[in-house]
C-alpha cells in the first residue's frame, strides 16, 4: 500500500480509531473527521456500545461540535474482528485505549501488520518503540524497522501530555547546555479521562499527586531528547477542564539571557517539515506575565497544537518560564495524528 501515492492522487487513507468514546477518542474523532489525508472509516469502543451510532453512544465533552461524519459511523465492540479492518483497506490504526487494554491489543495489531499510532503509555518504555514528537526527534521513527517494518507492522507512541509541552519548550534550548530542570505542572481534569475524577474530589480543591506522572516525565523526556540531565517534576491536578499549565526553571551550562531564550523559541521550526497538523511555529512566546492561561489552550492554528509560553525571567543563574499545552490535542490525539503524518511523509512509499 503506497500511502504517498494515495495522497498525491488526492485519495484519503482509511484509518481506524480504537477507544473512540473516551475524552482523547473524541479529539481523535473530531480531528480525523476533517483531516486532509485520513478518512475515519472504523470506530471501536467498549462492548456495551457495539452496534450503536457514534453520535448516540458518545457523551460529547469537547468545546467544538460533534462532526457529522463521526456521528454517523457505527461502533464495533472490543475486542474487534481485525479482519474487518483489512477488508476495508485499513492499515493505519489510532489507539486511544486505556493502557491496560493497549498492552494486549497494540502488539496484536502490530503482529497482524497494522501501523499503530498510540496515545497509550503501555509500550512507551520499550526500546524498539519510538516516543515521537516530530519537531524534536523525527529521526527516532527509524525504530519502526526494529519492529519489522516494512514487511510487518509497528507501534509509534506520542509522549505523555505534560512531557510533550515540556520537551517542546526545552528542545530549542539544548544549544545552551541544559544542566538541570525543575518543573511543576497544574493539570486539568480532562487529563484524567472520562469518566475521571469525582466532582467531590476536585471541586474547590487541588490534588497534589497524579499517579506515575512524575516518573513518566523523567523517563520520556530522557528518551525523546537523548539526554539525562536531572529533572525534578511535581504534578498537581487542578479544577480546570482543559489545558496543562507548567512552571519551569532551567539551569544551563552556559551563560544565557532571557533574550537568548526568547530568540531560540521564536526561531524554532519543525524538524519534520510541513505536515497538516503541525503549526508553522510550534512555540508561541508572549512577553506578558499574565500569559499563558488554560482558557487559551484551544487557540492557535492548527487549533490546540501550539505550545504557549510566557512569564520569562532570569533569577540567580536560572531561567524561568510558564508554558501551556492543550493536553487532549497537542498532548494526546493531535500528537498521534502528527506522528502518523510524519510516517506517511517519510516512509509512505515503502
Amino acid at each position: 500500500m503506497n500511502l504517498k501515492r494515495k495522497i498525491a492522487n488526492e485519495e484519503k487513507i482509511n484509518v481506524a480509531l480504537l477507544g473512540a468514546t473516551g475524552m482523547v477518542g473524541q479529539v481523535f474523532a473530531w480531528m480525523l473527521s476533517r483531516h486532509p489525508w485520513f478518512r475515519l472509516s472504523y470506530l471501536a469502543a467498549s462492548n456495551d456500545m457495539g452496534g450503536m451510532n457514534y453520535g448516540k453512544a458518545v457523551n460529547w465533552h469537547l468545546p467544538v461540535p460533534l462532526p457529522r461524519r463521526a456521528a454517523e459511523l457505527s461502533i464495533d465492540p472490543l475486542p474487534a474482528d481485525w479482519g474487518l479492518l483489512e477488508e476495508r483497506d485499513i492499515r493505519v490504526v489510532f489507539s486511544a485505549l486505556p493502557a491496560e487494554k493497549a498492552a494486549d491489543v497494540e502488539p496484536e495489531l502490530r503482529e497482524r501488520g497494522f501501523f499503530v499510532f498510540s496515545n497509550a503509555g503501555a509500550l512507551r518504555t520499550r526500546t524498539e518503540v519510538p516516543v515521537l514528537i516530530p519537531e524534536v526527534n523525527v529521526g527516532s521513527l527509524e525504530l519502526i524497522r526494529d519492529q519489522g517494518f516494512p514487511a510487518g507492522g509497528f507501534v509509534v507512541c506520542n509522549a505523555n501530555c505534560s512531557t510533550t509541552g515540556l520537551v517542546l519548550a526545552l528542545s530549542p534550548l539544548r544549544r545552551f547546555g541544559i544542566r538541570e530542570v525543575t518543573v511543576s505542572t497544574y493539570q486539568s481534569i480532562s487529563g484524567a479521562g472520562y469518566p475521571g475524577l469525582s466532582a467531590l474530589d476536585i471541586m474547590n480543591n487541588v490534588i497534589p499527586h497524579i499517579g506515575n506522572e512524575e516518573e513518566k516525565m523523567i523517563v520520556e523526556t530522557r528518551k525523546i531528547l537523548g539526554e539525562a540531565f536531572p529533572l525534578f517534576p511535581r504534578c498537581v491536578r487542578v479544577p480546570v477542564m482543559f489545558g496543562h499549565l507548567e512552571t519551569v526553571w532551567v539551569e544551563f551550562t552556559q551563560a544565557v539571557s532571557t533574550g537568548d531564550v526568547a530568540a531560540a523559541w521564536n526561531t524554532f521550526e519543525s524538524g519534520a517539515g510541513a505536515l497538516p497538523s503541525l503549526p508553522a511555529r510550534p512555540l508561541l512566546y508572549e512577553a506578558n506575565v499574565a500569559c499563558p492561561q488554560p482558557r487559551h489552550c484551544f487557540a492557535g492554528y492548527p487549533q490546540g497544537m501550539p505550545v504557549w509560553i510566557g512569564g520569562l525571567q532570569a533569577r540567580e543563574g536560572r531561567i524561568g518560564f510558564v508554558l501551556l499545552v492543550n493536553n487532549v490535542i497537542r498532548g494526546a490525539a493531535g500528537g498521534s495524528i502528527a506522528n502518523a503524518e510524519a510516517f506517511v511523509s517519510i516512509y509512505g512509499d515503502e
